[in-house]
């Protein structure tokens, strides 16, 4: 093997591995009725002749890069105002048909709750499109600089299982006001949803925009089609689901790489929070879509004055309290531990609880609990494997902690150095400060759902692409362009 096939299986190892071990679902998921994809793709082609692509999915990645490349010629193209009837139509579809979606997502993937699968692509209005693209100008006495933000071409995107349908729609509105193509290489338990979902896309881009193929899949992702997508010549950026070794092989391509890492977010609650507020805000992030989505909040660092009333707030909010005997009950079934029992212990989540409903977790820790109850939660140390792992279900817990200042030492430690999300509900600006200092987070928020960053109920903005390894953060069509500049010497001046 050369050391390029090493570095392409390098890089599709990582990604397949994280995908199924943090995603968890099983490779041979059936497709439900409503997504099976009518594409005449379904027979091989003959004597090597590739056979007719449907709205956007392919035999082969080759043919798929193909058809976005051609594709995005068209798109460059565009004015910003005919990008935005694409987006458009993205969002439509996603709204209107938001039910049919969402239904056939979780059929599929079996894991999240319906009515957050519903919620996250009507959301889709929350992504930013054209009107954040802009020029920027800048002049003195020599002349004028012009900055404009330019297409890289056709971007290879990994999706996950956890959001195949709303990521993918995200990240087609921010490419698309941008002026790329992209070719999707969905999670093998999302595949059909996400075929289905593009077809419908390209359907309707094609018809009311006249450009076909815009976003382009393969119809049986593998790991040497990742493989194919992270070294294909026309293929010129990569936004990518994994590790650091992802990220390293994928950059030797000479790519520019967007990654988006792991997060583990921990919430700090001192003596001078509004613990109602606290609570609903924390049960709000934490249950939606059963803790799937990777702001969600993981685990609660509670200053001991407050503990108690904080609890019972947690209660009154919508939580069920476990007991020290039923959490060892879920943690035990939940999670496989290694190690020799003389050192630290890793824990693992199993993959038949992520994204499992609250009544199926109750039942695993051996409690009944009535049907509307949003969340579990309940007291653990710091060092417990739901602090430590994040975990992706609908169970809190909860540390007790002497001062704020030992809740955020602890936060920083759950954290992991992942840089990726962490929230406080506190009145003191000084202690508020003091840990956004500390967690030096991509996203921090203060006195509000996770949830508030991206838009829902709050001032930020929605993607499910967030870029915390590279940097970019939560992404927008900015972050799929390249800046190009222009200089006009001694000219264009006018004050």
């Amino acid at each position: 093997m050369t050391n390029q096939e090493q570095v392409i299986a390098e890089i599709a190892r990582e990604v397949v591995a994280r995908l199924r071990a943090q995603m968890q679902q099983p490779q041979s998921a059936p497709a439900p009725a409503a997504a099976q994809v009518s594409t005449v793709a379904n027979t091989p082609s003959k004597a090597g002749n590739s056979t007719a692509a449907h709205d956007g999915v392919f035999l082969t990645v080759d043919e798929a890069v193909n058809a976005a490349y051609e594709a995005q010629k068209k798109v460059e193209k565009m004015s910003l105002e005919e990008r935005g009837r694409m987006i458009s139509i993205v969002r439509r579809i996603c709204i209107d048909r938001c039910e049919e979606l969402g239904r056939t997502e979780l059929e599929e993937t079996k894991v999240g709750r319906l009515d957050h699968k519903i919620q996250k692509l009507k959301n889709m209005q929350y992504v930013l499109g054209v009107e954040a693209m802009h020029t920027e100008a800048r002049t003195d006495t020599s002349g004028v600089v012009l900055i404009e933000h330019a297409p890289w071409g056709v971007i290879g995107m990994v999706l996950p299982v956890t959001h195949a349908v709303p990521t993918m729609a995200a990240n087609a509105i921010n490419i698309l006001a941008a002026g790329n193509t992209a070719i999707f290489a969905p999670h093998p338990s999302g595949k059909r949803v996400s075929q289905y979902a593009l077809q419908l896309f390209n359907k309707e881009i094609e018809r009311e925009c006249g450009v076909a193929n815009v976003l382009t899949t393969i119809l049986e992702p593998s790991i040497e089609a990742a493989a194919e997508i992270f070294q294909h010549p026309k293929v010129a950026l990569l936004c990518v689901t994994g590790g650091p070794m992802v990220v390293a092989a994928a950059s030797k391509y000479g790519k520019r790489v967007i990654a988006a890492g792991p997060g583990n977010p921990p919430v700090v609650v001192d003596q001078t929070a509004d613990l109602d507020l606290a609570a609903r805000s924390i049960i709000e992030g934490g249950a939606f879509d059963n803790n799937l989505l990777c702001i969600g909040e993981k685990e609660v660092f509670v200053v001991a004055s407050v503990f108690a009333a904080f609890m019972d707030a947690m209660r009154r909010a919508g939580g069920f309290e476990l007991n020290k005997a039923a959490i060892e009950r879920l943690s035990q079934a939940a999670f496989t531990f290694e190690g020799d029992g003389k050192g630290c212990v890793r824990a693992h989540v199993r993959k038949e609880f992520v994204g499992k409903d609250v009544a199926i977790l109750a039942k695993t820790a051996g409690v009944t609990v009535p049907a509307n109850t949003q969340i579990l939660f309940g007291e653990t140390d710091e060092d417990h494997a739901f602090v430590v792992e994040e975990q992706m279900m609908p169970f809190i817990p909860v540390v007790r902690v002497s001062c704020v200042d030992a809740g955020i030492k602890a936060a920083v430690k759950a954290e992991h150095g992942y840089r990726h999300t962490a929230i406080i509900h506190s009145k003191d600006v000084d202690a508020v400060t003091r840990m956004a200092r500390a967690m030096n987070t991509t996203i921090f928020v203060s006195n509000s759902s996770s949830l508030a960053s991206l838009g829902f109920g709050g001032p930020g903005y929605l993607s499910h692409s967030i870029a915390t390894p590279t940097g970019e953060g939560i992404t927008t069509p900015l972050t799929f362009t390249r800046e190009r500049q222009l200089t006009i010497g001694n000219a264009l001046r006018i004050i």
